[in-house]
């Protein structure tokens, strides 16, 4: 069977450091920190006190005030994002055939300030008999926002929700693009959301000791590949990715952002929460990825990478990327934009792989911001393009898109520039 090829035509972009895709990528480009005191709740009891907040949200402006009183905060913002990404990508949704438009549209954890508020209603009011709104599980379900988007659209092709911690929207990418090429659609709305900067959230990652504790210097606090780093900055938003099969797109006319190239899926099976200290399984989901796509190693030449800023992950990930790139790894860009935007937990995929697009049609690689002079790990190559603090200007014909979830999922996928 030959496999039909699969292209992007639409973005859509909810993050910390921009309501859109083009606020999204200027800030990226020029450094933006999106981290500041956390608003969402009263912080000031726990040991991280910071997050990268999503600003100025309003939710009506894309859904009705009624509708969006039954939707938990990560839902909203995927369908911000999926309008944003519909709209960008000029569908005409009454002139396609609906049946083979699909959803999939993932969240790592879902409506957990939904879960975290009916519960801790019926602990304070127990007395009065149990009552929980009846919205409830539809709130709080992650597969919820797949359903979403597909009723406000009519969309009845493939419809559900990846969850694979972190790694979850680029597997929903990988989903769509998989369903796609071997004809099962002609258009998948695919990546993620998340909203879980609440106590539940930051208190469970503050437990785990994942996250940085640097209260004082929040905006400087996510310092991916830094000897100083002391842990993720928790973020969150969406990303939405409109993938079409390539002669449906042409035939419409549609304008193409870049061509997915292939994909790669692999597991750590080695600790709940911890990467390989070696990389086993970030080597393998690269090399996956590089094998479906027919690629070379040489023909990289940006990565997107995970680095969340932990001390163990940044150097796992390096270690990896030079033993899957060989003597390649030191002629590439690599930088983190989760120096910037925190982490989105089961978004970041999405949202990575719109930033690893964008540099691959703007032709700029943006930066990981907050290193600091003379501040290097022994156990990190800094003889690696890290893309320190400023961003840089090359030719990206290929970006590489790299996610790795607690529980040892990891998930890959690679853009390359379309060309017929």
């Amino acid at each position: 069977m030959e496999l039909k090829r699969v292209v992007v035509t639409g973005l859509g972009a909810i993050t910390p450091v921009g309501n859109s895709v083009p606020e999204f990528w200027e800030n990226l480009v020029n450094g933006v920190s999106g981290a500041g005191p956390i608003t969402h709740f009263d912080a000031s009891l726990f040991k991280t006190q910071f997050a990268c907040e999503v600003k100025d949200f309003d939710a009506t402006k894309y859904i009705d005030r009624k509708e969006a009183r039954k939707m938990d905060l990560y839902t909203q913002y995927a369908i911000a994002v999926a309008k944003e990404a519909v709209s960008d990508s000029g569908l005409d949704v009454e002139k396609e055939d609906l049946n083979k438009i699909g959803v999939i549209f993932g969240a790592g954890i879902g409506g957990i300030h939904t879960f975290e508020e009916e519960v801790g209603n019926y602990y304070t009011r127990q007395e009065m008999g149990p009552k929980f709104n009846p919205f409830f599980i539809p709130k709080m379900i992650s597969d919820i926002a797949a359903g979403q988007i597909s009723i406000m659209y009519g969309f009845h092709g493939p419809n559900y929700a990846t969850c694979s911690a972190c790694a979850t929207s680029t597997n929903a990418i990988a989903d769509a693009f998989n369903l796609i090429r071997l004809g099962k659609a002609n258009v998948i709305v695919s990546g993620g959301s998340e909203a879980a900067i609440f106590p539940a959230g930051v208190g469970g990652f503050n437990a785990m000791h994942a996250l940085s504790t640097r209260n004082d210097e929040a905006s400087k606090a996510s310092r991916p590949f830094s000897a100083s780093r002391d842990g993720f900055v928790m973020g969150e938003g969406g990303g939405c990715l409109i993938l079409e099969e390539l002669e449906h797109a042409k035939a419409r006319g549609a304008k193409i952002y870049a061509e997915v190239a292939g994909v790669g899926m692999s597991a750590d099976a080695h600790h709940l929460t911890a990467s390989h200290p070696e990389g086993l399984g970030a080597k393998l989901v690269m090399k996956n990825a590089l094998e479906d796509a027919e690629m070379d190693p040489k023909e990289v030449d940006y990565i997107n990478v995970h680095g969340t800023s932990t001390p163990v992950g940044d150097i796992s990930e390096a270690k990896a990327i030079k033993e899957v790139f060989g003597d390649h790894a030191f002629e590439l860009n690599i930088s983190s934009t989760k120096s910037m935007t925190g982490h989105l937990l089961g978004a970041a995929g999405a949202v990575e792989s719109i930033a690893s697009i964008l540099a691959i049609k703007n032709g700029i690689v943006p930066p990981t911001i907050n290193h600091e002079e003379g501040d290097n790990d022994e156990n990190i190559d800094y003889n690696l393009n890290f893309t320190f603090n400023k961003a840089q200007k090359r030719e990206v014909n290929v970006a590489l898109s790299n996610t790795f979830g607690f529980g040892g999922h990891n998930a890959c996928v690679i853009f390359k520039k379309y060309a017929e």
